[in-house]
């Protein structure tokens, strides 16, 4: 067994079915909902470097930025609370709302959850467009954080429970593609709005009715997983979803699997008090530390306030924006690279590289900054230092584009049994929310007082949860959602918090190697 405790399965998935049609349309409407976290995301740091946004709501952090050029401390710039409370009380609302989804999506099912999602976060983009106060922008990004908690709680699921094992991790990460599309979006938006001489920022807020509307008329046309028909009591509704998204009529083997793990999970109505059960132990400890970690790696310190980062580290208003874009542009394509190969080379060969990639790029820039700012702020980067900085930035969005950011919400999603799924899934949502809060609100503040080694702060916890995967995150790729307590058994310190009786689905699966 090595020390890693990395597991595979060689050729592990024997349901029968193929990859239809039906359901890669199905995941991919589904992915959208990525669109709304995405669009959020990259929309806020955009708005946020926009001098009439700056000067209606907050006309001290303009000042102060004017007052900066050239001569002040750039590391504090933008810090304020009110300006970063913009930004991350969205994240609040998300994680309050995350709980509420996960008794929904257990209840009505995952679709019913998607379409609440995309109406809420509809009316939110409304009340920002609109927008006369700070009290209304911050009521509208409630209500989009909301919208998203509904979201982020309920797509993954959806994702998980449709896909053919073979390609689950594929159609998983379109949600992680959709976000990243999201951001592209946002920043480009950002990019035409900023040129405008009045209501830019309106614009921008506004135009997120537009992924609020794809998803809710797309969750309304949406079946539902299978595996929500049978937790609801329709079992032959259920059957007959299944032989349509797998292409074949011979899915009993599936299908049995899926009754006998919602028979199980029947047995413990109480999925929040089960999850503190020792054999869920594993999973707990999974769904609480890769969103702690994720937050911790300090994407959204780049995906945030990009544009704000820029303009701190000397960029002009039009090339901060444009750096933003660039970050954009990099994030969608290395998360192509993660779809190709999740399902090919696994999921831990991603998280271990991209930590590597973060590392070495995090203390570059941490380096960077301190050779041109050191600890005064004061300074301003040539055109090379400039473009240094953007091309390290590049490569460490682009290492967790395809590892951390689309594997943050995968693995957490596939590693739950069916009784303590939604209720996994709302953990995993609500820890991410929690400390995507603390970092958008803490950052600003942060970076004044912490100045470069801000960036050797994040590069110190990239270090540590790299090696938390390294020794305790086993392999999950093709393994069947309803047979991953075969994994967690086969594992080096997991396994024994694994009964004998929670292993097996059934003998007609072929077993889990441990190499």
């Amino acid at each position: 067994m090595a020390g890693g405790g990395f597991v595979s399965q060689g050729n592990a998935v024997d349901y029968e079915g193929k990859v239809t049609a039906f359901v890669i349309i199905a995941c991919l409407v589904a992915a959208t909902g990525g669109l709304l976290f995405g669009y959020d995301i990259g929309i806020s740091g955009g708005v946020t470097s926009m001098n009439e946004f700056l000067l209606k709501f907050f006309p001290e952090v303009y000042a102060k930025e004017q007052l900066a050029k050239g001569q002040g401390n750039q590391y504090c710039t933008f810090n304020s609370e009110t300006l970063t409370l913009f930004t991350s009380s969205l994240y609040l609302a998300a994680l309050v709302a995350s709980f509420f989804a996960s008794a929904t999506t257990k209840a009505l099912g995952r679709k019913v959850s998607m379409l609440i999602g995309g109406l809420v976060f509809l009316a939110g983009a409304l009340v920002n467009g609109a927008a006369m106060n700070v009290a209304m922008l911050i009521i509208g990004r409630l209500l989009l954080g909301v919208g998203i908690g509904y979201a982020n709680q309920s797509v993954p699921v959806y994702l998980s429970e449709m896909a053919p094992p073979k390609i689950r991790g594929a159609l998983n990460i379109g949600f992680q593609m959709a976000i990243t599309i999201g951001i592209l979006i946002a920043n480009l938006v950002n990019y035409g709005t900023a040129q405008m001489k009045h209501n830019g920022w309106r614009v921008s807020l506004g135009l997120a009715v537009v992924p609020a509307i794809i998803m809710t008329i797309g969750s309304v046309f949406l079946p539902d997983t299978p595996n929500s028909l049978i937790e609801r009591g329709q079992k032959e509704e259920a059957k007959k979803m299944l032989v349509k998204i797998r292409g074949t009529d011979n899915v009993d083997r599936e299908y049995n699997d899926l009754v006998e793990a919602s028979e199980a999970s029947n047995v413990s109505p109480t999925p929040w008090k089960d999850m503190l059960a020792r054999k869920h132990r594993p999973h707990l400890t999974i769904v609480v530390l890769i969103p702690f970690f994720q937050q911790l790696t300090g994407i959204n310190v780049i995906m945030f306030y990009a544009p704000v980062l820029f303009k701190t580290l000397g960029f002009g208003d039009d090339a901060a924006l444009v750096g933003a874009v660039v970050t954009g542009l990099v994030n969608v394509f290395a998360t192509l690279v993660s779809i190709f190969s999740v399902d090919k080379f696994g999921r831990r060969v991603l998280f271990l590289e991209g930590g590597i990639q973060m590392i070495i790029c995090q203390f570059a820039v941490g380096g960077l900054i301190a050779t041109v700012f050191g600890t005064t702020g004061v300074g301003t980067f040539t055109k090379t230092q400039g473009d240094i900085a953007l091309f390290l930035i590049c490569l460490y969005v682009a290492a967790f584009a395809w590892s951390w950011g689309p594997l943050g919400w995968l693995v957490p999603s596939e590693i739950f049994p069916l009784e303590i799924r939604s209720a996994g899934q709302s953990i995993n949502v609500s820890v991410n929310m929690l400390f995507t809060f603390f970092i958008g609100q803490l950052f600003l503040n942060m970076l004044c007082h912490l100045k470069f080694g801000l960036f050797f702060f994040f590069g110190g916890f990239v270090i540590i949860m790299t090696a938390f995967i390294y020794f305790f995150l086993p392999e999950t790729k093709n393994v069947p959602i309803e047979e991953m307590n075969r994994v967690w058994k086969a594992h080096w310190f997991w396994g024994k918090y694994i009964p004998e009786d929670a292993v097996g689905l059934g003998t007609h699966h072929k077993s889990i190697e441990v190499v």
